[in-house]
């Protein structure tokens, strides 16, 4: 059994809370639903990471929030279970001094392009973020069959290697992961990757078989500086309305 890891100290209330509020929002926003969960990198130890103990996401509160370092050992357990899957976020922090948090979520319309050979493209301009390609994991490329769970280090690690510099990557007959900068990109990448893959699917059934007029690599990137910046008003709305459901 692993050693317990020493934890980097005390978080801010506040962040725990947001971190929180994030579970919830991803929830009330069709992105995750009994299963799924959102870390962020811990702000004063780069070598840490703050995830909820294996709960349901919309009933996740801040005392529920776990410290682990990267290999994904917990640091204050204290009896509380953790996600199976937590070796996705370790391992995508490892490889990524970029990302301050994961977002690992089963949101149903995004599936179905982990499953064909249709590339997922940015549809509009809050999607922005995906205009530079979205790769697909499977995870029977290296370990065969499996129960197709990131349960371990080393699917943890091949999971992140395909993610490679991307801000999204769909994980066949599984899922997705999308990280960012900050928690609130995150979460807004991973719910509009969501409402992307919607519009994907109506503007596919629209077309009748013809190409798709979606951004550019050049447009997205120029369309994904906004977004990091007045796109936050999304996180103010949806976070104002789990403070006032919940009261933090």
């Amino acid at each position: 059994m692993s050693e317990v890891p020493e934890s980097a100290g005390p978080i801010p209330a506040e962040l725990t809370a947001n971190l929180a509020a994030a579970s919830r929002i991803l929830a009330a926003q069709g992105v995750v639903d009994g299963f799924g969960h959102v870390s962020m990198r811990h702000p004063g130890a780069p070598d840490r990471y703050l995830m909820a103990r294996s709960i349901a996401p919309a009933l996740v509160s801040p005392e529920d929030i776990i410290e682990y370092n990267l290999d994904s050992v917990p640091c204050n357990p204290n009896g509380r279970g953790s996600f199976l899957e937590r070796f996705i976020h370790g391992e995508i922090y490892k490889a990524r001094p970029d990302v301050i948090s994961v977002v690992h979520s089963h949101s149903p319309s995004v599936i179905p392009f982990g499953l064909v050979d249709a590339e997922m493209q940015a549809m509009f301009h809050n999607a922005a973020f995906l205009a530079d390609g979205v790769p697909v994991f499977d995870i029977s490329e290296k370990f065969g069959a499996t129960d197709m769970l990131v349960s371990d280090g080393p699917r943890g690690v091949a999971l992140a290697g395909t993610l490679g510099t991307k801000p999204v990557a769909l994980m066949r007959a599984h899922g997705s992961v999308a990280c960012g900068p900050s928690l609130q990109v995150a979460v807004f990448r991973a719910v509009y990757t969501e409402v992307n893959a919607r519009i994907q699917h109506w503007a596919a059934a629209m077309s009748n078989g013809s190409s798709l007029a979606a951004l550019n690599q050049k447009e997205g990137r120029l369309a994904d500086v906004p977004n990091q910046t007045a796109g936050m008003r999304a996180w103010d709305l949806w976070r104002g309305q789990v403070r006032a459901q919940v009261g933090w």
